[in-house]
C-alpha cells in the first residue's frame, strides 16, 4: 500500500492481507476493539447472540463463511417440464428457414428475407413457462411456440399471432402479455402427449427485428411463471450480499478522536485513503469483482444500486457517490474486469432506454440518462468507454421514440382536447388563424396548444439530459490520463460517418436508422453551439457560432477523409492530377510526382480487388460470417457474427476493413492514425487549417476539431436525416384528409333528408370512426411537432444551411480549388431549404426565422451562379441545382430572391438559360424560362388546367399549379440578351424549334400507339409509363411553344426584321411547325381528339386547350399585335406554308369550316376549339382583331385562290430534295448539289457537310432554273 498524489494505491486483487504471525495485535491505526466493532457492523452475522472479536487477519475466512450461508443446490439441474441445454439460446444450426442475421449472444435476430423463422433450443412439455421479446420494429412478425415437427413456410409460421412481449404457455393454454398487461389467452386444449413438446419459435419479415430474453436477464416483468432459463440463484445471493456489506461500508465512519462508529448519510462517502476502509473494501471485492463480469448480475444488482442513489432527484452533479465508487471499481477491481462491468452496464442502460415503456413524464427515460450522465463524468470510465463499447450504440441514447399507441403512452392525460384544422384555403391548405372561427373551435386550439406545450416541456427534459452526455463527450480538458474524450468522439464519430456512407444502397441492415440520426443531429447541433460559443468567448476577435463555416483547405488538405464521395470536380485523384499547380500556387501544398503515379497504379488495383469481391462465393457462403455494425437493427446491440441462410446463394460483397486507410486518397491520414496536433495543430502547424488560400481571411476559429463535427453533421444531414424529415411528414398529411373527410361527412349529413334514416346512420358511423382517428392522430402529431419539427428543431436546420451557404460562399472564392468541395454541401443547402420550407409548415414558419430574406438572396445567388459553373461536372448534381432553381422560381418569395441577386450574376444566369438546348440537358431549363413568363402569355393565367376544372371541379386531387409569379425583371434581362446577341438568339431559337419538333413528333407518335392498343378487340391495357411518357412529351411541346411565345412577345425583330441574318429563315421554321401542330390538333375526328376521348388516367394534362392556347398566343403577336409591316410578313409567310390549312383558323375562331353546307343545320364551336373551351380572361380585347385579321388573311387567300399556285413548282424535279415544300434556290460549291435556301442555311448552322455527299461545302449561291 502507497500513496501517490494522495490518493491510495493497492496491488490490485493480490495484496497481502494480515495474517502473518509476528504482525502485532494493533494495526497502528485503531484498537482491536473499536476495529472489531466496525467489521461486525460491516459484515453483520445472521446468528443471534455476542459475537466474538474480528480482526483483519480472520475477516477472508469470515466473509466466505458469510456468504456460504444459505447456498442452493447446483445450478442448472434438469427440471421437469423443460428439456434442452443452458443457456437458452435461439437455434443457428438446423432451427431455422430463410435468411437471417443472429447477434453473437444468439438472442438477437434480424430478418433478412421475405418471411424468416427460428426457433430456440430448449423446449417445455409440462409447466408454466415464459420468455420474453423485446420488439424493436414495427413490421409483420409472428411470435409464440411451435413443435419439433412444424416446417417453417409462408403458409405456416408457427402457432401464435401475437406479436407483443410475453408468451406465457401451461399444460392447457397459451397466453400473451404486452408491457406486463395481459392480453388475454390466445390458445386453449393444447395439444399435451408423448412426444409433444414446443419451443419458443418467430417469423418474421424483412429487417424485422426483435431480442429474446429467456432468462439470461432479469424479466422486466416478473410474473409466477417460470423462465425457460434458470436465473444464476446462487452468484445472485452472493451479490446482493456483498452490496449489502458495501452500503455499511458507505454509511459507517471510525471516529477516531473519540473511538466510536458513526452512522452517516452515504450519499457523502468519500474515498480518503483510509487504510481500514480500503482493506474492508479490498476484502469484499476481492468476492464482489468476478460477479460483476456476468450480465444478469450486473443488471439486476449493480445497475439497480446505482439507480436508486439517483432517485433523490436534484442534478447529477448532487450525487458524487457514483463518482467514487467508480474510483474504487478502478483501484481494486482488474482492469479487464472494470472494462467488462463497464462494458455490461452500459449495454444495459442503453437497453433498458431504448426499451422503455413511454409514460406521460417520460420518468423510466430520464432515470436512465441521468445515470449515464453519472457514469460518464468519470473520466477514465468515460474514455474507456468512449473507446471501446460507445460507438455507434451511443446514438440510442438520443432518439426519443414516437409512441405507436396513444393510450399506453399517457397522451390522453396530457392532452386531453384535441383540435385539427378545419378551415382550408382555395389551394387545400390549412389556414393557421381562419378569420371565420367560431368561439369553441378557438377554444379547443387553444387548449390543444396548451397540451401541447406541457408535452414539449416535458420532452425537453429528455433532450437537455442528452446533451450533458454530448458536452461531457465534448470535453478536450480531460487530458491527465490520455488524449482527451473529444478527439476519441471525433476519430469515432468520423468512422461511423464512413461505415454509413460507404454501404448506403449496399447493406441497407448495417445502417443507423434515420430516426436516430434526426435525433442525434439535433442534440449534436445544440453541444457544439454551447462549446463554440464558450470558446470564442475566450477568444476574442473570433467567429461566433452564429457564423460558422466550415474552411476551403479541409477539402484539399487531406486532413480530413471524405472517403468515396463524390467532389464537385470529380474524383479526388483526378483533381490531385489537373490541379497540382494550383495546389501549389493558391495553397501551398506540393503533391508528389511519385505520388500521383502511385495513386494511378492504386485505381487499377483496387478495381481487381472490387472484382474478386463480388466473384459468387457458392456454397461456401451458408452459415457464413457478414460483418456490420449490429447495434441498431438489432435489440441486443451486440455485434452480428453469423448470417443464416437455408439457400446455397451468393452473400453480398464484403466491404473493405474500416482501418484500412483509401489507397487513391495519397495525403489523406487514416482516422486512427490523427492525434490531437493534427487536428488543432501546434508551433507553427496550422492543423485542419494547413494549405489556406490567400482568398480566405486569416481570422481566428473556435477549436478545430469542432470545424470537423460541423462537417461531420453536415454530412450525416446528407446521408439520411432529410429524407427522414420527409416521411414524418406523412402523420400531418395524414390529419389533414381525415380533416377533410369528417368535414365532407358532417355537409353530408346536414344534406340527409330525415326520411333516409339508412344513410344518416351510415354518415353517422363514418364520422364517428374519423373523429376517433383525428384524436388519435392529432396527439400523436403534437409529439412529432415536439420532437422533429419544433421552433427548435428548425432553428438548427436554419443554422445548417447558413452553414452550408457561407461554406460553398468560400469555396467559390478559392477558384478552381471549389472543385474540391463534396458535393453533399451543396445538396444539404438545397435539401434545408426544401425542408424549412415544405416539412416545417403550418407550424412553424419560414418567415419568422431571423435574416430570412437574406439568407434566400445568398442561396439564391449560388444557385444562379453554379447550376451552368464548368468546375462542376457531375450530372446528378447540376440536375439538382436546375431542379431547385426551377422551384425557387415558382413561387413569389424565392422569385424575388433571385431578382435581389447582382445585377451581373442575373444577366450571366439568363445568358446560361438562353445557350443553345443541344448536347445538354434543356428540359429544367425550358421550364425556368416558362415560369418566368406564366401569368403574362395569352390564356397562361390559370392555376389549373381549364377543361379538368370543367369536368371535375370537386376533386382535389387534379393535377395543379403554383399561382403564376412572372419576373418582369428578368423577362428584360432576356429581352435585352436576345437583341442585342443576335448568334446567341439564332442559335436559342433554333435549338428551341428542333426540340419543339422532336418533342411533338414523339407525341404523335405515342398517341398512335395508345390508340392502336384501344383500338384492338382483346382487352390490353397500355403501359403506365408509356402514358408517362406521352403526357411528358405533351407538356414538353406546350412549355416550348410558351417559350416561343416569350421570344415572340418580347423580341418580335427577331422573326419579323429581316435585316437580321437568320430572321427570314427562323419565322419560316416557325410557322412550319406551328401550321404542323394545328394541323394534328384541330382536324376533325382526328387521332388528337380519339386519345383525348379516352380519359386515360395518366393523360389528364393531354386536351385541346394548354397546346391551342399557347399556339395562339403565338399568332396574336405575330399577326395582331406587331408593326404593319411585321405582321404582313408573317401572314405571307403562314399562308405560303405548303403546310397551312384554312379549317385550323377556322377551327381556332370556332368558325363553321364549310360554308356550303345548309343553313339549317346551326354553326357550333368545333370540339377542341378556343370558342368551346373555357376562355381566359388573357385573351382581353384581342380576339375580334384576332378574328378579323385572321378572316382577313383566310379570304384573301381563298378569293385568289390561282394565286398561290402561281408561286408554286410545275414539277416535282424542281422541289427541294429535303423538304419537298419550296423551290430548290441554292446550288452548293464545290460539289453542285441543290436545296432550299431554307433548308441549307439552317443545316450549315450545325454541319459543313453537304446532305448528299458529305463533301465540305465551301460556299453558296443563288440558283435559278435555267429557261426550258
Amino acid at each position: 500500500m502507497s500513496m501517490k498524489g494522495g490518493v491510495t494505491a493497492l496491488t490490485r486483487r493480490n495484496y497481502k492481507l494480515a495474517s502473518d504471525t509476528d504482525k502485532p495485535r494493533a494495526t497502528g491505526i485503531v484498537n482491536d476493539k473499536l476495529l472489531s466493532d466496525y467489521l461486525h457492523q460491516v459484515f453483520p452475522s445472521p446468528k443471534q447472540g455476542p459475537a466474538g472479536p474480528l480482526g483483519l487477519q480472520d475477516l477472508n475466512a469470515h466473509l466466505e463463511k458469510l456468504l456460504s450461508e444459505g447456498e442452493t443446490p447446483e445450478e442448472n439441474q434438469p427440471v421437469e417440464g423443460r428439456l434442452g441445454p443452458q443457456p437458452v439460446v435461439l437455434d443457428h444450426t438446423s432451427g431455422f428457414e430463410g435468411l437471417l442475421f443472429v447477434d453473437d449472444d444468439l438472442l438477437g435476430v434480424i430478418g433478412h428475407s421475405n418471411f424468416s423463422s427460428i426457433r430456440a433450443t430448449t423446449c417445455v412439455y409440462k409447466g408454466k413457462w415464459a420468455y420474453e421479446v423485446l420488439i424493436s420494429s414495427q413490421g409483420l412478425m409472428q411470435i409464440g411456440w411451435c413443435t419439433l415437427n412444424c416446417r417453417f413456410n409462408q403458409e405456416n409460421q408457427g402457432e401464435t399471432t401475437q406479436t407483443y412481449q410475453f408468451n406465457n404457455k401451461d399444460q392447457s393454454l397459451c397466453s400473451t402479455c404486452r408491457n406486463g398487461q395481459s392480453l388475454g389467452t390466445a390458445f386453449t386444449n393444447i395439444k399435451m402427449g408423448p412426444g409433444v413438446a414446443y419451443f419458443p419459435a418467430i417469423s418474421l419479415s424483412f429487417k424485422e427485428s426483435v431480442a429474446f430474453n429467456f432468462g439470461s436477464r432479469p424479466l422486466r416483468y416478473p410474473s409466477w411463471y417460470l423462465p425457460l432459463q434458470d436465473p444464476p440463484t446462487a452468484d445472485l445471493m452472493k451479490a446482493h450480499k456483498l452490496l449489502g456489506y458495501i452500503k455499511n461500508v458507505l454509511s459507517t465512519s471510525i471516529d477516531t478522536e473519540e473511538e466510536k462508529l458513526v452512522e452517516k448519510d452515504c450519499a457523502v462517502w468519500k474515498l480518503h485513503g483510509d487504510p481500514t476502509v480500503l482493506v474492508t473494501v479490498a476484502h469484499i471485492f476481492n468476492h464482489f469483482a468476478p460477479l460483476m463480469c456476468k450480465v444478469y448480475l450486473v443488471e439486476d444488482v449493480l445497475m439497480n444500486f446505482l439507480l436508486g442513489i439517483l432517485e433523490g432527484g436534484g442534478s447529477v452533479d448532487e450525487h458524487p457517490l457514483i463518482q467514487q465508487l467508480l474510483d474504487l471499481f478502478w483501484l481494486l477491481m482488474e482492469d479487464h474486469e472494470v472494462n467488462e462491468c463497464l462494458k455490461l452496464l452500459m449495454m444495459s442502460l442503453l437497453r433498458a432506454y431504448r426499451f422503455s415503456p413511454i409514460i406521460p413524464d417520460l420518468g423510466f427515460q430520464i432515470h436512465y440518462l441521468r445515470l449515464t450522465t453519472a457514469i460518464l463524468r468519470h473520466e477514465r470510465s468515460r474514455k474507456y468507454l468512449l473507446n471501446n463499447v460507445l460507438y455507434p450504440s451511443v446514438f440510442v441514447f438520443f432518439y426519443i421514440k414516437t409512441p405507436l399507441r396513444v393510450k399506453e403512452a399517457g397522451l390522453e392525460e396530457l392532452i386531453p382536447t384535441t383540435w385539427w384544422p378545419t378551415h382550408f384555403d382555395k389551394e387545400g391548405k390549412d389556414e393557421r388563424e381562419p378569420k371565420d372561427e367560431s368561439s369553441d373551435e378557438r377554444l379547443r386550439r387553444r387548449a390543444y396548444e396548451r397540451g401541447c406545450q406541457r408535452l414539449k416541456k416535458r420532452i425537453e427534459v429528455v433532450e437537455e439530459l442528452q446533451v450533458q452526455i454530448l458536452r461531457l463527450l465534448l470535453n478536450n480538458k480531460d487530458k491527465t490520463t490520455g488524449e482527451a474524450s473529444r478527439y476519441i468522439f471525433l476519430n469515432k464519430f468520423r468512422k461511423f460517418l464512413q461505415e454509413n456512407a460507404s454501404n448506403r444502397g449496399q447493406h441497407p441492415t448495417a445502417l443507423c436508422p434515420p430516426e436516430y440520426m434526426v435525433c442525434f443531429l439535433h442534440r449534436l447541433i445544440t453541444a457544439i453551439r454551447t462549446s463554440w460559443d464558450e470558446g470564442s468567448r475566450k477568444c476574442p476577435g473570433s467567429l461566433s457560432s452564429e457564423d460558422a463555416y466550415v474552411p476551403p483547405q479541409l477539402f484539399y488538405n487531406g486532413k480530413v477523409d471524405y472517403f468515396d464521395l463524390q467532389r464537385l470536380g470529380g474524383l479526388l485523384s483526378h483533381l490531385k492530377k489537373t490541379l497540382k499547380d494550383d495546389l501549389a500556387s493558391k495553397a501551398n501544398v506540393i503533391i508528389d510526382p511519385a505520388e500521383i503515379q502511385t495513386t494511378s497504379m492504386d485505381d487499377l488495383d483496387e478495381d481487381e480487388e472490387i472484382g474478386a469481391a463480388q466473384r459468387p462465393l457458392g456454397a461456401a457462403a451458408i452459415g457464413g460470417a457478414l460483418a456490420r455494425p449490429s447495434w441498431l437493427s438489432s435489440p441486443t446491440l451486440g455485434r452480428a457474427n453469423r448470417f443464416l441462410s437455408t439457400a446455397a446463394v451468393s452473400l453480398m460483397t464484403p466491404r473493405r476493413p474500416l482501418s484500412q486507410p483509401e489507397k487513391v486518397k495519397v495525403r489523406t491520414l487514416a482516422v486512427e492514425q490523427r492525434t490531437e496536433d493534427d487536428i488543432e495543430g501546434s508551433h507553427g502547424n496550422d492543423g485542419l487549417l494547413l494549405g489556406r488560400p490567400l482568398e480566405e481571411p486569416d481570422k481566428p476559429i473556435a477549436d478545430k476539431s469542432l470545424l470537423e463535427i460541423i462537417d461531420g453533421i453536415v454530412m450525416m444531414y446528407n446521408l439520411s436525416v432529410h429524407q427522414q424529415l420527409g416521411k414524418m411528414v406523412v402523420v400531418a398529411d395524414e390529419v389533414h384528409e381525415y380533416a377533410v373527410a369528417l368535414k365532407d361527412t358532417e355537409e353530408k349529413i346536414a344534406r340527409c333528408p330525415a326520411r333516409r334514416s339508412d344513410i344518416m346512420e351510415e354518415l353517422q358511423k363514418s364520422q364517428k370512426v374519423f373523429a376517433e382517428k383525428l384524436n388519435h392522430l392529432s396527439r400523436r402529431l403534437a409529439w412529432i411537432n415536439a420532437t422533429i419539427y419544433s421552433k427548435e428543431k428548425m432553428l438548427d436546420v436554419y443554422w445548417l444551411l447558413c452553414v452550408c451557404i457561407r461554406t460553398i460562399e468560400h469555396a467559390d472564392g478559392t477558384g478552381s480549388l471549389f472543385a474540391f468541395t463534396p458535393e453533399f454541401y451543396l445538396n444539404v443547402a438545397m435539401n434545408a431549404y426544401s425542408a424549412l420550407k415544405n416539412y416545417f409548415s403550418p407550424s412553424n414558419s419560414m418567415e419568422e426565422l431571423p435574416g430570412y430574406e437574406d439568407t434566400l438572396t445568398q442561396l439564391a445567388t449560388i444557385l444562379a451562379k453554379h447550376f451552368a459553373d464548368p468546375r462542376i461536372v457531375g450530372t446528378d448534381i447540376k440536375d439538382s441545382l436546375m431542379q431547385a432553381l426551377a422551384s425557387y422560381v415558382c413561387y413569389p418569395q424565392s422569385l424575388r430572391a433571385v431578382e435581389r441577386i447582382p445585377e451581373e450574376q442575373r444577366v450571366a444566369m439568363m445568358r446560361n438559360l438562353l445557350a443553345p438546348y443541344e448536347q445538354r440537358p434543356w428540359a429544367q431549363t425550358n421550364w425556368i424560362l416558362v415560369r418566368l413568363w406564366r401569368g403574362c402569355g395569352f390564356g397562361y393565367r390559370y392555376t389549373r388546367l381549364p377543361h379538368l376544372l370543367k369536368t371535375k371541379p370537386e376533386d382535389a386531387n387534379l393535377p395543379s399549379l403554383q399561382k403564376p409569379c412572372p419576373s418582369l425583371l428578368l423577362q428584360r434581362h432576356m429581352a435585352e440578351l436576345l437583341r442585342m446577341d443576335k448568334d446567341m438568339a439564332a442559335s436559342f431559337l433554333n435549338s428551341v424549334l428542333n426540340q419543339l419538333n422532336w418533342a411533338f413528333s414523339e407525341f404523335i407518335g405515342m398517341i398512335q400507339e395508345i390508340q392502336q392498343a384501344a383500338e384492338r378487340p382483346e382487352r390490353n391495357f397500355v403501359d403506365t409509363r408509356q402514358l408517362k411518357v406521352c403526357a411528358t412529351c405533351f407538356d414538353l411541346s406546350v412549355s416550348l411553344l410558351r417559350v416561343l411565345e416569350m421570344t415572340v412577345t418580347l423580341v418580335p425583330d427577331i422573326f419579323l426584321d429581316w435585316s437580321r441574318p437568320s430572321a427570314e429563315l427562323l419565322l419560316r421554321r416557325l410557322a412550319q411547325l406551328l401550321n404542323q401542330v394545328l394541323n394534328r390538333v384541330t382536324a376533325e375526328k382526328n387521332l388528337f381528339d380519339r386519345v383525348v376521348n379516352l380519359r386515360l388516367p395518366g393523360l389528364e394534362s393531354v386536351d385541346h386547350y394548354p397546346i391551342l392556347v399557347a399556339v395562339t398566343g403565338i399568332l396574336v403577336q405575330i399577326l395582331v399585335d406587331g408593326e404593319k409591316q411585321g405582321t404582313s410578313r408573317a401572314a405571307s409567310v403562314l399562308l405560303s406554308d405548303p403546310c397551312f390549312q384554312l379549317h385550323s383558323i377556322q377551327h381556332l375562331l370556332g368558325e363553321p369550316g364549310d360554308s356550303s353546307r345548309p343553313s339549317a343545320i346551326p354553326s357550333r364551336p368545333a370540339v377542341g376549339s378556343l370558342g368551346s373551351s373555357v376562355a381566359p380572361s388573357a385573351a382581353g380585347n384581342s380576339a375580334s382583331t384576332e378574328r378579323k385579321h385572321f378572316s382577313l388573311s383566310a379570304g384573301s387567300r381563298s378569293s385568289h385562290p390561282k394565286s398561290h399556285f402561281l408561286f408554286q413548282p410545275t414539277s416535282e424535279e424542281d422541289l427541294c430534295p429535303i423538304c419537298y415544300a419550296h423551290s430548290i434556290s441554292a446550288i452548293f460549291k464545290p460539289c453542285s448539289h441543290k436545296s432550299c435556301k431554307a433548308c441549307i442555311n439552317q443545316h450549315l448552322m450545325n454541319s459543313k457537310d453537304c446532305f448528299f455527299c458529305k463533301a465540305t461545302i465551301t460556299g453558296v449561291e443563288d440558283y435559278n432554273k435555267p429557261a426550258s
